[in-house]
């Protein structure tokens, strides 16, 4: 079954950057109650879009530089790459149709 990736800054570039599907990355932190809510959402879209797109995690604490690079400034947020550009994203916790609007928008383009 596929996990969402734990992305850091040495698996960064071939997991988000390099990707040939789309990928969807949780901007995430352990402290952060949001971010919790949210995790059995980002977990089921990572089963539902499998093979059509990679959902990866990032803990920001971990990786503040990979979050400075990308403006997040509140948690949680996903941010939205393909082809290696971030062409979208959501900050904050989002009910999963939202979550779905976004990525089948995303897939469309």
């Amino acid at each position: 079954m596929p996990e969402p990736i734990n992305v850091n800054g040495e698996n960064w570039q071939s997991n988000v950057m390099d990707s040939e599907l789309p990928v969807m990355v949780d901007f995430w932190a352990e402290w952060c109650g949001p971010c919790k809510m949210i995790a059995p959402t980002v977990h089921d879209l990572a089963l539902e879009y499998e093979g059509k797109l990679n959902v990866a995690k990032l803990d920001v604490d971990s990786d503040p530089d990979i979050a400075a690079r990308y403006g997040i400034r509140s948690i949680p947020a996903l941010i939205f790459f393909k082809d290696g550009q971030p062409i979208d994203q959501v900050v904050g916790a989002q009910p999963k149709p939202a979550l779905k609007r976004k990525i089948d928008a995303v897939l469309e383009s």
